[in-house]
């Protein structure tokens, strides 16, 4: 038998986070932890929970979450904290997620099927009355490298194809090519192959499994030398920050987790044109908190499972980008106001006149 439905604390904010465990938490970077502090601060109630610790019962999406605190010294100083002591962690409980205010989805990738199964569990609670963000069905439909695509405009010459012969004609035409895999992130599965490299078609076959996956050819930028940029947006509107990866010495990779050095920067005309292109769609999508990477003057990755350099710029610019956006999530969206983005689901006309099954009970 399962445990009773925690009971919902009147008046009190209520933020869950799916991510990974806490242990694996980077505390020195980790921007899931930027909104968990900002949400502390404002004196929220905080669960985590996994993936595989949502359910569906009954036909209510239920969690096993674990109240979350941070230590006050933590709290005050989140970059100095001892990553092996700087939070207290409360026993598991069911929680229904309809019964939640705000619901984070920061799993890292990989978007593997225990990723997707989380936004369809994810997506009922939607359809409950959940605030889910970002929201599940975009984060299944807005691969982070193919999204980019709907905005040819902006994005550099590519194809996406698994045929070896569309491929090597791409690369026959420019020459000079970065070669990635669509699933990739943080630096992995990325090739840079110039003319008449001699590797290209290995890089081909190995990348596409023989001619099985589709990936990305895309044009190679050299003003990547001067950083890629991440620039992150709220409900469309930009942080007016970028942070700017540089490579290494001889790496064509920007990536922080590549070993890139990050650099705060005033947005440019072109990052902000950039931005204000994308934002109608990402508030439409209910995207809400996204970070859109820029080299030079193309837009190369729109990035929505779990947007990260929080902790830089706050850094950097004495900023507070999570505590901005857990202001802005206490409202409707964007997309809500403009009618884009659709509502949370009102009881129905059954429910109300207590004719169908409504909420469970604790």
């Amino acid at each position: 038998m399962f445990p009773a439905i925690r009971p919902v604390q009147q008046g009190i904010v209520h933020i869950a986070f799916v991510i990974d465990p806490m242990a694996t938490l980077n505390v020195a970077k980790d921007s899931t932890l930027a909104m968990i502090r900002a949400a502390q601060r404002r004196g929220w109630r905080i669960s985590v929970l996994g993936p595989g610790d949502l359910a569906l019962q009954h036909g209510r999406v239920v969690g096993w979450m674990r109240d979350l605190a941070l230590k006050p010294e933590a709290v005050d100083d989140l970059d100095s904290a001892n990553p092996g002591d700087y939070y207290h962690i409360g026993p598991e409980g069911r929680t229904a997620l309809d019964d939640v205010d705000i619901v984070m989805m920061r799993k890292d990738p990989p978007f593997d099927m225990e990723y997707v199964y989380a936004t369809y569990l994810l997506e009922r609670a939607r359809d409950a009355g959940a605030v889910v963000v970002n929201d599940p069905g975009s984060l299944r439909d807005c691969n982070e490298k193919f999204y980019a695509t709907a905005f040819a405009d902006c994005t550099p010459p590519l194809v996406v194809a698994s045929r070896e012969d569309v491929l090597l004609d791409f690369h026959a035409e420019y020459g000079d090519v970065v070669f990635k895999k669509l699933d990739g992130m943080g630096g992995a599965s990325i090739f840079r192959v110039r003319q008449d490299d001699p590797n290209l078609r290995v890089v081909v076959e190995t990348l596409t499994g023989n001619g099985t996956t589709p990936v990305m050819a895309q044009q190679f930028i050299p003003a990547i030398s001067a950083g890629d940029k991440r620039i992150l947006l709220i409900d469309g509107e930009p942080v007016p920050y970028a942070l700017a990866r540089i490579p290494k010495p001889g790496e064509t990779r920007g990536n922080l987790a590549a070993g890139g050095a990050g650099v705060g920067q005033p947005l440019s005309e072109r990052d902000a044109a950039i931005a204000a292109r994308v934002a109608p769609d990402l508030r439409r999508r209910g995207l809400r908190f996204v970070g859109i990477d820029v080299s030079g003057d193309f837009l190369t990755e729109i990035n929505v499972t779990c947007p990260t350099c929080i902790r830089e710029l706050d850094r950097q610019f004495g900023l507070d980008i999570a505590g901005d956006l857990l202001d802005r999530l206490g409202e409707p969206s964007a997309g809500e106001r403009e009618g884009l983005a659709p509502r949370k689901k009102e009881p129905s006309a059954g429910e109300r006149e207590g004719l169908a099954p409504g909420r469970e009970q604790g």
